[in-house]
């Protein structure tokens, strides 16, 4: 491995004018910096990161926080796609990442001890029991976290904007006629900010464009469960007064719901008209294209990125706040012109 010695060797510098040069020191003059750059690019040095440690205090080493109770894991359209966003961010800014569990093969550690024991320098929580007690362990420690679709007072988090997309995707649906709007949910309102927002706003657009809420309307049904929304689904269609849209969870499970249309031997928007929310590429594909909501997954993996790295170099100067990000309606055609 090469190391700022050889490099000083080969252009005749101390070393201390090699570590000066490549971090770009003021004392240095820009020749020597360009000799010095150029030199070590042609023998392929890369800095010791163990070293970087040391002098910095800091790893360079973001935790990511992530548990999918459905199992999905990255193959989870949403979150794959913030996190992607969030790595090429880190990535740019000279960050590596790393998983944090507490199931370890040799001894089990909470949130905490493991991202002690990687040494990162923050960790983002993407998607996790925000109530469990390890969670908030991590949330009272010194280490620089940010969450996503979560809000905590004493920490920053980027939100996607449920409650003003939920408002839009209702109004819509109003628009084109529909009173009878069936919602099934995500199911997971006692623990998730997002369920809240959403049912939350469901019944105040609905209350304000003067729409009825039958109970039997409202059916809870885990996210991205096809099956889970297909029997919800079959249950709303038995109903004397069957809605005539029905929103889904989101894009995923609105098969479930398009699979017990198609049992019934109905037709989706020609017969009962369905939405989704998420805007993942399979409402852009299925035909009809279904009528949802898409979330800005690029900007909220970057805001992400930007605020916790804020917070691990410019602490002082970063500010506790919450970031709302808009997402977009997508009319798609599975929602029928009614009345």
């Amino acid at each position: 491995m090469v190391s700022m010695k050889d490099i000083s060797i080969r252009c005749g510098v101390s070393v201390a004018t090699v570590s000066k040069a490549l971090n770009d020191h003021s004392d240095i003059s820009e020749s020597t910096k360009r000799l010095v750059r150029n030199c070590a690019q042609e023998m392929g040095y890369f800095p010791n990161s163990s070293a970087r440690a040391l002098k910095t205090n800091r790893t360079f080493n973001l935790g990511v926080l992530f548990v999918d109770r459905a199992r999905n894991g990255l193959t989870h359209d949403f979150f794959a796609r913030v996190l992607d966003s969030f790595k090429v961010t880190a990535e740019a800014k000279g960050y590596d990442l790393t998983f944090i569990n507490c199931d370890r093969t040799t001894q089990r550690m909470t949130y905490l001890e493991h991202s002690r024991y990687r040494g990162v320098d923050g960790v983002v929580i993407a998607h996790v029991d925000f109530d469990q007690s390890e969670v908030a362990e991590l949330i009272r420690s010194e280490i620089p976290v940010v969450t996503i679709d979560h809000s905590f007072d004493n920490k920053p988090s980027v939100i996607s904007d449920n409650i003003h997309g939920m408002q839009e995707l209702v109004e819509y649906i109003a628009g084109r006629g529909h009173k009878k709007i069936a919602y099934i949910n995500g199911g997971d309102k006692a623990t998730s900010s997002v369920t809240r927002n959403r049912i939350g706003s469901y019944y105040r657009t609905m209350s304000e464009l003067g729409l009825p809420t039958p109970e039997e309307y409202m059916i809870d049904a885990d996210y991205r469960n096809p099956l889970a929304t297909h029997d919800a689904t079959l249950k709303l269609l038995a109903l004397p007064d069957p809605p005539t849209c029905i929103l889904c969870p989101d894009d995923l499970s609105a098969i479930g719901c398009i699979n017990a249309l198609n049992e019934k031997g109905l037709k989706v928007a020609e017969d009962v008209s369905i939405a989704g929310y998420d805007g993942i590429d399979i409402a852009k594909y299925l035909e009809p294209k279904i009528c949802t909501i898409e979330q800005d997954t690029g900007t909220i993996g970057k805001k992400a990125a930007e605020k916790l790295i804020g917070m691990i170099e410019h602490p002082k100067t970063t500010l506790i706040e919450r970031v709302i990000v808009e997402g977009r309606l997508l009319p798609g055609n599975s929602i029928a012109q009614v009345g």
